[in-house]
């Protein structure tokens, strides 16, 4: 059967990652800025203040995914670019980039999907306690109101937060912004969150946009057992999926912390603030489902590396991460099988770096990339075929960017970006994608 003719092929960015013009136009600090600016946090000392250069060169970057032949582009939009201090005062200024952005999408008929939370919080709120104080939910209602007016006839695909595991990460472990490292903050944030989502979609169904579906993205990165045979591992690989992915799908499909969960964040003095008809408003319905899928993890009680266990049933790429793309239909049949989910499924993001990528007679010959993206597309399609509704895939990412802690040095892009010229450079991947796009979209 293949890809339906209606199938999205996008390529994704977000905000924090490729805009640049950090404080430009009346933008407010994100806890990016902040985070990226305390010595030794970011692999390369890199921030985000220039980054691709995005708000200056979004014509050229939209007329590069026009060459690629891609029909769809995923983004985020900047939170303190539109409201500087995250909440009152709106900045016309930053609002009105948005509407460019979107105009030029529409105008080279590539349908414009948009994330409005991608990790960078605007600092104002940091301040205000961020994910920790219970108020960001309206504060996010906000804003997702104020953009859903704005910009919602024209974005068909509006997606509330990407991946708020990166939140708890930020808040537990110290290792995104804002770099907290407490347990109970983490779980904290991450009922906030969930709380800032139920709001925006809320204040998705009060503006009710025309032809407009609201979702939200979430990683699946599911934790197999080391060694299935080996007990612990197989309670070490449950305890994972209990701790990451589960802690956000349980909430909004099933409406409820596992039993598991709440028993540990009980013993561990880790439970947030749960008030009477939370799990009401976080699970109510939404249009789509975004799937983020990259890997499989192998948990062992012991922590022993990945690289030192056998039996994984894969293989890796040069960069050391293991090859299973049968990861992405096995996340998508979990979604049927444990959460009985009756909406579609949009693959979100999806991608690998660092694929060997010196510049060799101004060619970029990335085997490992186009190994991995099509090795993942077949699952996807063998997903479709057997009924799963899945109706995109977004090839993470249009470029290389800002990579978060790895700054600079990771690099994800099927065009090549040299951070000093602005110049993009197509690799060897950005060629096959826009064969791949053709052959499949005739």
């Amino acid at each position: 059967m293949g890809f339906p003719k209606d199938f999205l092929f996008g390529v994704a960015t977000s905000a924090a990652q490729i805009e640049g013009a950090a404080q430009e136009d009346g933008r407010g600090l994100s806890i990016w800025d902040v985070f990226s600016r305390i010595p030794n946090k970011i692999a390369d000392n890199t921030t985000p203040e220039i980054a691709c250069d995005h708000y200056h060169l979004f014509k050229d970057d939209v007329k590069l995914m026009r060459e690629l032949g891609v029909n769809s582009y995923r983004f985020s939009i900047s939170w303190s670019r539109v409201m500087p201090e995250g909440t009152g005062q709106i900045n016309q200024k930053g609002l009105d980039f948005y509407k460019r952005l979107v105009e030029e999408l529409n105008k080279n008929d590539i349908v414009p999907n948009a994330t409005l939370y991608h990790w960078d919080l605007p600092y104002e709120l940091e301040c205000r306690g961020g994910f920790l104080n219970r108020d960001v939910a309206e504060w996010f209602g906000e804003y997702a109101e104020l953009m859903f007016r704005e910009l919602g006839d024209s974005v068909p695909l509006w997606a509330t937060i990407n991946e708020p595991i990166a939140t708890y990460v930020g808040y537990a472990k110290g290792g995104f912004a804002p770099g907290r490292k407490l347990e109970r903050f983490g779980r904290a944030a991450n009922h906030n969150i969930l709380l800032s989502h139920a709001r925006g979609v809320e204040a998705f169904r009060s503006v009710n946009p025309k032809n407009s579906k609201i979702g939200i993205v979430v990683d699946i990165w599911h934790q197999h057992p080391a060694n299935s045979e080996n007990a612990a591992d197989v309670q070490a690989a449950e305890d994972g999926n209990e701790r990451t992915y589960r802690s956000y799908l349980d909430p909004i499909f099933k409406g409820q912390y596992s039993p598991y969960l709440l028993e540990c964040m009980e013993k561990e003095g880790s439970m947030p603030d749960i008030r009477s008809g939370d799990f009401e408003k976080i699970s109510a319905p939404i249009d789509f489902f975004g799937l983020n899928c990259y890997n499989r993890v192998l948990a062992s009680a012991e922590d022993t590396k990945i690289e030192t266990i056998e039996q994984t049933g894969g293989n890796f790429l040069d960069n050391g991460t293991e090859f299973y793309p049968k990861a992405v239909y096995d996340a998508i049949k979990m979604m049927h099988e444990r959460y009985n989910i009756k909406i579609p499924i949009y693959i979100t993001e999806n991608g690998t770096y660092n694929c060997n990528e010196e510049i060799v007679d101004g060619k970029i010959h990335d085997t490992d990339r186009i190994k991995y993206v099509e090795g993942f597309l077949n699952w996807i399609e063998k997903a479709i075929d057997e009924g799963y509704d899945v109706r995109s895939y977004y090839l993470w990412s249009l470029m290389d960017n800002f990579e978060w802690s790895a700054g600079n040095s990771f690099r994800f892009g099927i065009t090549h970006t040299d951070f000093n010229t602005q110049e993009r450079i197509w690799k060897d991947s950005a060629f096959w994608y826009r064969d791949f796009i053709k052959k499949n979209l005739l």
